[in-house]
């Protein structure tokens, strides 16, 4: 069989022709968060979002009663920031290191659309960055990682509790005092449950853990309630005592968090663009054997609101806010 020749001009039409699914793998890789999320596209920079607030009622009959009060919005933006990446690689090695040497080598290589692959493993590495940071980035203008780019779901926590407004006078902040293990973790992830509002109790929520967390809530649930009909399987996947309506969502993004987030899917946003014109992917040569690939994108995340009916954050401590001098 003869040598495969990948030019510049079929990577660089493959990126082109299959830009839409290229932009998608970006995401992919966050499946594992986001379908416990919300995913909004079309969002270039910032885009207000937040939740009604007032009220209406009727009462007694009156022909002079009139309600000024106009319905509210608590605004907040879900920034979406601009990054960009340069990667340099060679085809070779990367076909090389998809298929192995007796695909490359053999017959099987016919059937292979390797300028396609190339590119989507590529977005597929870029896609595992976003996820693993999407709790713990921190924008910095002047980085060059992944960690960089936007501010995690995490750091937007810790910003808000600096302002004070999670707090536990807000009743969105929990604290629960000691270090959750194996011994203790049912009781604190129930006291966490039952910190929350009754708003909060009566929907279907989420309770973002990491993996260590969990490992502790089914070890101790064992131990606690020992061998009842319900261990027909060792699988814990709503929190004892909420009715099936508290999910138990451990995510090996949250691993070293020191939050524990509970709210409902509708208010943790992941943003992206995905539609416009300034998102692209395109693949250049620029040396001998070296190809250039492309991309920029925006990405960002928020949550639609911070009130107690909607987020409860449950932290090991509650920090001390000292007021700003006057």
């Amino acid at each position: 069989m003869g040598q495969i020749n990948i030019t510049p001009a079929q990577l660089a039409q493959s990126a082109q022709t299959y830009r839409q699914d290229l932009l998608m793998m970006a995401v992919i890789a966050l499946q594992s968060s986001l379908k416990h999320m919300t995913l909004r596209t079309g969002i270039r920079y910032k885009e207000t979002v937040g939740e009604l607030s007032g009220g209406i009622e009727i009462g007694p009959y009156s022909e002079t009663r009139i309600d000024d009060v106009a319905p509210g919005i608590a605004g907040r933006s879900l920034e979406t920031f601009f990054g960009s990446v340069v990667k340099n690689f060679s085809p070779n090695s990367v076909y090389q290191s998809l298929y192995g040497s007796a695909v490359t080598n053999g017959p099987g290589l016919q059937n292979v659309p390797i300028t396609n692959a190339i590119l989507f493993y590529l977005m597929k590495q870029l896609s595992k960055a976003l996820n693993a940071n999407l709790w713990s980035a921190v924008r910095n203008d002047a980085g060059s990682t992944t960690a960089d780019l936007f501010n995690g779901f995490d750091t937007i926590t810790g910003t808000e509790i600096a302002a004070g407004n999670i707090s536990v006078a807000n009743n969105n902040l929990y604290a629960y005092g000691q270090a959750i293990d194996r011994t203790n973790a049912v009781d604190i992830l129930k006291a966490i449950y039952r910190a929350g509002s009754d708003e909060l109790q009566n929907d279907t929520v989420k309770l973002f853990i990491p993996k260590a967390v969990y490992n502790f809530y089914v070890d101790d649930y064992q131990t606690t309630v020992g061998p009842v009909p319900y261990n027909t399987q060792f699988n814990k996947t709503f929190l004892e005592g909420s009715n099936d309506l508290c999910e138990l969502v451990a995510l090996p993004n949250k691993k070293n968090s020191q939050y524990i987030h509970m709210t409902d899917a509708a208010n943790m946003l992941v943003g992206t663009d995905n539609e416009g014109d300034l998102e692209r992917i395109t693949v250049e040569k620029h040396a001998a054997f070296v190809l250039q690939f492309i991309v920029t994108l925006f990405f960002g995340c928020q949550f639609e609101t911070i009130s107690y009916q909607r987020l409860l954050v449950a932290t090991q401590t509650a920090p001390v806010i000292t007021p700003a001098a006057s």
